[in-house]
C-alpha cells in the first residue's frame, strides 16, 4: 500500500508563473520503504517534499492531485498531518521552539493534547533511543549542530508518524555526525517501519539504505529505480546527473570504461561516448589482451565503501598491483615549499596563540590557536561540529575579540584597523547561515544594492558567475539552501575581498555547482585572494585545497598538504582513500583512485 500517490503534480511560484518548479510529477511512495531524493539545487526536490505536508506547502498555483492512504491531502485534517507526517527541516535552528531540550521533545506531544503521563513516557522513551540522556536538561542553545538535528529527529519521532520526510538533514554536520545521523535514520526505518523520504547530496551514507532512487531535473522526474541500476540508467541517458554518484559507483563505471577501451576498436566508440553502454550484461573478450568487467570481480555495482573495497580484492585477487601510489613528485615539493614553509610576514592571515570564551566565567572555545594562511592559497580547516572553527573565523574579522594573543591581517594587528579600513576591498565573509546577508524582496536588488547605481555591469557579471540570473526576481527566503548559498557568495564577491573567509561554503550546493565554485576560488587565487575557508566537505577540500587543517578542543592540531593529510586519517577522509587505502597508497579522489587501476590493468 502507499503512504502517498502523487499524479500528475505541476507547481508555480508566484515569481515565475509561467515556469513550472514541479513538472508532470507522478511517483508513489510505498509504505515502510525508504525513498531518496536527488538533484540539482533548484531542480524541485524541496518544493516536492514541502507538498507531502499542507502545512509547508509553498504559496502558488498547483495542478494534479496527492493523495495520503488513498485519500486527498488537502482533506487530511492538521491534527492528524502533524502526528503521523514528521518533517525533519535542513537548519537545525530553523525547527526548534523551546529553550530546554526536554521541553523540545514535549512540544509536540503538548501541542497535540496529550496527558502528562503519556507525554512523559513517551519523552523517556525517545530520549533513551535516541541517547539523548546526558543532555536532557541542557539549554538548546548549548547543543552542537548535530545535537540539535538529533533532538529535531527525536522530537518529531515522539509524534509516532508514519512518514518521516527529512529535507538535507545533514547539510550542516561533520562527516561523523552526519554518518551517525544517517544511520540512525536506517534504523527507524527498519525497526520502526516508518516510510522515509529523505533528499542529499551526500549520497554515499544513503544510496545503499535506500529501496528506489528518485533523480530529479528542472522540476521533473528524470530517472528512478532501484540503487544499483541508477548509476547505469544515468548512464545510458548520458545524463550530468551520474556525477552525483558516490565514489564507488563513479570508479566501477571508471574503471569499466577504461577497460572497454583498452580491449579494442572492436566495441563501437560511438556507442561509449553516448554512454549507452550495459556495463553489468558485457562479457565478451574481442581482443584477447584485457580481461572484461565481468572477469574483473563482480559484475554487481558497489554501493558502498565495503563494497566497493571488495570489489577491488577482487579485481587484483590474482596479481597484486605493481603501482601502489600516486607520485605527486616536484609538484608536491613545490607546494610544500609554498604553502606549508610559507614565510608568516608573506601571509595575509597569522593568528598566534589565541583565546576566547564568549563569557568571563564560561570554557575557552578557542585555546591558544597558532595557524598561518599562505598567500593566494585555498586553505581549509576541518574538524568536528562544536571544536571551535565557526568561531575562529569570527575572531578573524573581529566579531569574536579574542582576550590572548594575536592576530594579523596583511602584517597589521586587528585591533588596529578602523571598521571601514578592515571590511572595504580587504576582507569578507559568507557566513554559515546565508539568510543573514539578506535584507531586499528579490535577488537582483540583494546584490545592486552592494554596487553603485551607475555599475549594473558588475550585478550582472557576478550574476552570470555565480548562475544565478535566472533568480533574479525571487525572493531570497523562496529559495533552495544551494540557491541561497550561490547568491550570498555573489553579494560577498560585490565587495571586492582580498582576504575571503567561508563558512561551510558547499553546504547545500549540488555536485554541479561544486565545481564551478572551485572554478570561481581558483580565478579568484589567481587575482590574489586568499581564501580561508571551514568545511566538512572533505572531498571538495581533497579536490581543491591548498593546504588542510585539523580543528581540534579549539585549536589547530595539524596541517598539511591534502594528500598526505587525507591519506592518513581514518574518519576524516575520503571515500575513495577509505575504499583503497588496503590496495593503494595514497589514493584520496575518484580520480586518483581510477587512475591507478587503470595503470595496473
Amino acid at each position: 500500500m502507499a503512504n502517498f500517490k502523487i499524479k500528475n503534480l505541476n507547481f508555480y511560484y508566484p515569481t515565475t508563473p509561467d515556469t513550472p518548479s514541479l513538472k508532470n510529477v507522478n511517483l508513489d511512495i510505498e509504505e515502510g520503504g525508504y525513498i531518496t531524493v536527488c538533484g540539482r539545487s533548484g531542480s524541485g526536490k524541496t518544493t516536492l517534499l514541502k507538498h507531502l505536508k499542507t502545512v509547508l506547502t509553498p504559496h502558488g498555483k498547483r495542478e494534479g492531485e496527492i493523495l495520503f492512504d488513498g485519500r486527498p491531502l488537502d482533506e487530511v485534517g492538521l491534527r492528524e498531518q502533524s502526528s503521523r507526517i514528521g518533517f525533519v527541516m535542513q537548519n537545525p535552528d530553523s525547527q526548534i521552539v523551546t529553550d530546554k531540550v526536554w521541553h523540545e521533545l514535549a512540544f509536540g506531544l503538548e501541542s497535540l493534547g496529550m496527558e502528562k503521563k503519556a507525554i512523559r513516557l513517551r519523552v523517556a522513551e525517545m530520549a533513551s533511543y535516541f541517547g539523548i540522556q546526558d543532555w536532557f536538561h541542557k539549554d538548546v542553545s548549548e547543543l552542537s549542530g548535530g545535537q540539535k538535528q538529533l533532538l529535531n529527529l527525536a522530537s518529531v519521532m515522539a509524534m509516532q508518524p508514519d512518514v518521516l520526510i527529512l529535507d538535507e538533514p545533514t547539510s550542516q554536520l561533520d562527516p561523523i555526525a552526519a554518518s551517525d545521523f544517517l544511520n540512525t535514520v536506517k534504523k527507524i526505518n527498519l525497526e520502526l517501519r516508518t516510510t522515509i523520504v529523505i533528499t542529499e547530496h551526500r549520497l554515499e551514507d544513503i544510496l545503499y539504505a535506500s529501496d528506489k532512487v528518485v533523480v530529479m531535473e528542472d522540476g521533473l522526474v528524470q530517472v528512478e529505480g532501484n540503487p544499483r541500476d541508477i548509476g547505469n540508467l544515468l548512464r545510458e541517458k548520458n545524463s550530468q546527473m551520474f556525477s552525483m554518484m558516490p565514489t564507488p559507483v563513479q570508479v566501477f563505471y571508471g574503471v569499466q570504461e577504461a577497460d572497454i577501451i583498452k580491449a579494442g576498436p572492436e566495441i563501437e566508440s560511438a556507442e561509449l561516448k553516448m554512454g549507452n553502454m550495459n556495463f553489468n550484461s558485457r562479457n565478451h573478450n574481442p581482443s584477447g589482451n584485457s580481461v572484461m568487467p565481468s572477469e574483473r570481480g563482480s559484475a554487481d555495482c558497489p554501493l558502498t565503501v565495503r563494497e566497493g573495497g571488495d570489489w577491488l580484492s577482487e579485481i587484483f585477487a590474482k596479481e597484486k598491483p605493481g603501482e601502489t601510489r600516486i607520485d605527486r613528485g616536484e609538484a608536491a615539493l613545490e607546494k610544500a615549499d609554498r604553502f606549508l614553509d610559507a614565510d608568516p610576514k608573506e601571509c595575509p592571515i597569522v593568528v598566534k596563540e589565541a583565546w576566547f570564551r564568549y563569557e568571563k566565567e564560561s570554557p575557552d572555545i578557542l585555546r591558544g590557536v597558532t595557524l598561518k594562511v599562505p598567500p593566494k592559497s585555498i586553505s581549509a580547516i576541518v574538524g568536528g561540529n562544536g571544536t571551535g572553527k565557526s568561531t575562529f573565523l569570527k575572531s578573524i574579522i573581529g566579531v569574536c575579540r579574542i582576550y590572548r594573543g594575536k592576530i594579523l591581517i596583511a602584517g597589521k594587528k586587528l585591533e588596529k584597523y578602523r571598521y571601514d579600513e578592515l571590511f572595504r576591498n580587504n576582507i569578507a565573509m559568507l557566513p554559515q547561515d546565508p539568510s543573514n546577508l539578506f535584507v531586499k524582496k528579490t535577488v537582483r536588488e540583494e546584490l545592486e544594492e552592494m554596487v553603485s547605481k551607475d555599475d549594473p555591469e558588475r550585478v550582472d557579471s557576478m550574476g552570470k558567475l555565480c548562475q544565478i540570473e535566472h533568480l533574479y526576481s525571487s525572493h531570497p527566503y523562496d529559495l533552495s539552501g544551494g540557491e541561497q548559498q550561490r547568491v550570498a557568495l555573489a553579494k560577498v564577491l560585490l565587495t571586492n575581498p582580498g582576504i575571503l573567509l567561508l563558512d561551510e561554503p558547499t553546504k547545500g550546493i549540488d555536485s554541479f555547482f561544486k565545481k564551478t565554485f572551485a572554478g570561481i576560488l581558483s580565478k579568484l587565487k589567481e587575482k590574489g585572494v586568499t581564501i580561508l575557508m571551514v568545511t566538512h566537505d572533505v572531498e571538495f577540500c581533497a579536490k581543491y585545497a591548498d593546504v588542510v587543517s585539523m580543528f581540534f578542543d579549539g585549536s589547530v592540531v595539524t596541517t598539511n598538504l591534502p594528500h598526505e593529510f587525507f591519506s592518513r586519517n581514518s574518519f576524516y577522509t575520503t571515500a575513495a582513500n577509505r575504499m583503497s587505502r588496503h590496495i593503494f597508497e595514497n589514493a584520496i579522489t575518484d580520480e586518483d583512485l581510477i587512475e591507478l587501476c587503470k595503470r595496473n590493468m
